[in-house]
């Protein structure tokens, strides 16, 4: 990608005409992507698309006051006009007391090395081929009858961060990917599903064919899908829904929630707020982790933390700001675009694997509710009511029987996460990761 001038050098010069122009403080970030995508239907190319887009954000703060102004015009006049307006809005806008950079001994002086970043653009060729391959499998199989199209792409990120009390540091990341989504079955009865894959690395992608037949399989398997009545019984999350689970945890202990008093976690910390021997850990520095990264957008440095112990809460997930609400130190959580002032998130999220295989979990039950699809955000955060539409299949005697549409899951987070039990099949597919999970009385009724 062809950029003005080095981003470091740009976002230094930001700054220093910031604090210039009246700023006490400032930082900046600029982020450079390349995407290539190209995405097929019924065997005929529908596009084929490259993406290069550059976009600067700068932060400045007077005293309390905070603006934020971002382009992506990098040309000399745009940027001397967005200092000037992110100077100007400083002056007039309310007070923030906890807005601020980090202090100079809090940023981080040394970053680990991810792997994060594959070296190599592929060429379109092989992304026609990923989509090609992966369509034609699930095509094959017997009982789909069209297509919704397939698509594989790749992209690179490039982010640098520069604040005026001294850090700079800069990480690049990749990312490949394929799937499809196909229909089964004729007129009233059709049903559809699909799979994807997602890797750092191409040669760490799953099989386009393998991907293809597993959408075909799933959505054939859909077929006389009927509505449930409305019972109490066990519900088994499937590990590409059961994550989740963990995005609403990752919510309730969100610093600004907590800040709010607006999480039905708000009073827990250091109680058991999940079954015995559950673990849920964030690690940012996962090499090859999708949601890698090697400090945060604070500059601070980040590491990998235990959210949960034992069932026991250990920690909020914090940025400065909202730890300075709290009273405590950030935890490294910071992230942000350009456009807007940081907020915490995790990275690479997951519950750690039970001791029981999947079978195990399943064989267990009688009658139950095995959940493979979700729609729909019915969760009350103060509270921790869920409830939720869902797509599956009826448990009966330990094995998946008739599938299930036209269904809500209902429960309160705070007796689920207390009443789950956690397979043995932990995968890292995804930034978030669970393994199949089961939660005993939850409500199931047709939707």
């Amino acid at each position: 990608m062809s950029l003005p001038e080095d981003p470091r050098s740009l976002l230094e010069d930001l700054i220093g005409k910031a604090k210039a122009a009246g700023a006490d403080s400032a930082d900046g970030v600029h982020f450079e992507s390349i995407g290539l995508a190209h995405t097929q239907r019924l065997g005929k190319p529908e596009k084929l698309e490259r993406e290069e887009s550059q976009d600067v954000g700068l932060r400045v703060m007077i005293g309390k006051r905070q603006a934020i102004v971002s382009s992506t015009d990098l040309s000399a006049e745009s940027l001397s006009q967005l200092v000037d307006r992110a100077v100007a809005m400083a002056r007039v806008v309310p007070e923030d007391p906890y807005c601020g950079l980090a202090e100079a001994e809090e940023l981080a002086r040394s970053f680990p090395d991810l792997d994060i970043l594959d070296p190599e653009e592929p060429p379109a060729e092989l992304l026609i081929e990923r989509a090609r391959a992966c369509e034609e499998a699930a095509r094959a199989v017997k009982g789909v009858t069209n297509s919704e199209g397939a698509e594989a792409g790749w992209s690179r990120a490039g982010i640098t961060l520069v604040t005026s009390n001294g850090f700079v540091g800069s990480y690049a990341r990749s990312s490949h990917s394929v799937g499809t989504s196909v229909v089964a079955g004729e007129g009233l009865g059709m049903e559809s599903d699909y799979e994807f894959s997602t890797a750092v690395f191409g040669h760490e992608l799953e099989d386009p064919e393998e991907v293809g037949r597993s959408a075909g399989e799933r959505a054939v398997r859909r077929l006389g899908a009927q509505k449930p009545e409305t019972e109490k019984l066990p519900v088994v999350f499937d590990p590409r829904v059961s994550m989740g689970l963990l995005r609403h945890f990752a919510g309730a202990i969100s610093g600004p929630a907590i800040a709010r008093g607006t999480s039905f976690l708000k009073d827990r910390m250091g109680e058991r707020v999940f079954a015995e021997g559950i673990a849920i850990i964030d690690d940012p520095h996962r090499p090859h982790g999708l949601g890698s990264k090697p400090f945060d957008a604070e500059g601070l440095a980040n590491r990998k933390l235990n959210l949960i112990e034992d069932g026991v809460l250990q920690s909020w997930v914090m940025d400065l700001s909202s730890a300075r609400q709290l009273g405590l130190k950030s935890t490294g959580h910071a992230s942000r675009g350009t456009s807007s002032p940081p907020s915490p998130s995790t990275s690479n999220l997951y519950m750690a694997p039970g001791s029981i295989s999947r079978d195990d979990l399943l064989g267990g039950i009688e009658r139950g509710f095995y959940v493979t699809s979700m729609m729909g955000m019915g969760i009350n955060g103060v509270t921790g009511d869920y409830s939720r539409g869902a797509t599956g299949f009826r448990i009966e005697n330990g094995e998946l029987t008739t599938p299930i549409s036209e269904a809500t899951v209902a429960g309160n987070l705070k007796d689920m996460f207390l009443n789950l039990t956690p397979a043995d099949d932990l995968t890292f597919k995804y930034a978030t990761n669970a393994p199949t999970l089961r939660i005993d009385g939850m409500t199931l009724a047709g939707a």
